[in-house]
């Protein structure tokens, strides 16, 4: 026996061959390669899909940061803005209540106030705008992530469906794959176009 092949087949090498010749449940099967290729294509969205509600959903937490940040902000420039106002208020009773010197000195210092005051009025009106327009954004962006996530889970129920039709071989069920996947991407657009 040493210059004789000897081969033996298993079982799986039968199937496999028979699979690759087109026979059986194997690669010739057409059903089966459709849905391959679709559940490929689909998980591919889906994880496109995944990454961009992780994204969006980020984005949203950072503008809320920004807006919060600039409503401490805003509101340390009233309390500057109250300070002012306190000690304004001080200046115009000293005047009734001083006379000479000391009660120009109080009138310059209460138009010093009020010059003050309008710029630090405005310096906390522009943070309480720039923490309304942070606001929004992170509503923007929580919208489009609600878009992304239920495109997500809309393909990943078409997947889970496509995996149902192939083990049950009924092919009925491709049209609710189909159903979930054209309602995914839907979703998955309106997502990509800020709807």
């Amino acid at each position: 026996m040493s210059g004789g092949h000897f081969h033996v087949h298993g079982p799986h090498d039968h199937a496999v061959e028979h699979a690759a010749h087109g026979g059986g449940h194997g690669g010739g099967d057409s059903f089966v390669s459709r849905i391959a290729v679709a559940t490929a294509i689909l998980s591919t969205l889906g994880a496109v899909g995944g990454y961009e509600a992780g994204h969006t959903q980020n984005a949203a937490l950072l503008y809320k940061n920004e807006a919060a940040i600039q409503k401490t902000a805003a509101s340390n420039q009233w309390n500057y803005y109250q300070a002012k106002s306190n000690k304004q208020n001080l200046a115009e009773l000293s005047v009734t209540l001083t006379s000479g010197e000391d009660r120009e000195r109080f009138k310059q210092e209460i138009e010093r106030y009020k010059k003050e005051k309008t710029d630090i009025k405005a310096d906390a009106e522009k943070l309480e705008a720039a923490a309304k327009e942070a606001d929004k954004k992170s509503e923007m962006e929580m919208n489009v992530h609600g878009r992304w996530a239920l495109s997500t889970t809309l393909l990943q129920v078409s997947i889970a469906l496509s995996a149902i039709a192939l083990l049950t071989r009924k092919t009925w069920l491709l049209y609710g794959v189909f159903a979930a996947a054209g309602i995914g991407i839907a979703f998955g657009v309106m997502g990509m176009l800020h709807i």
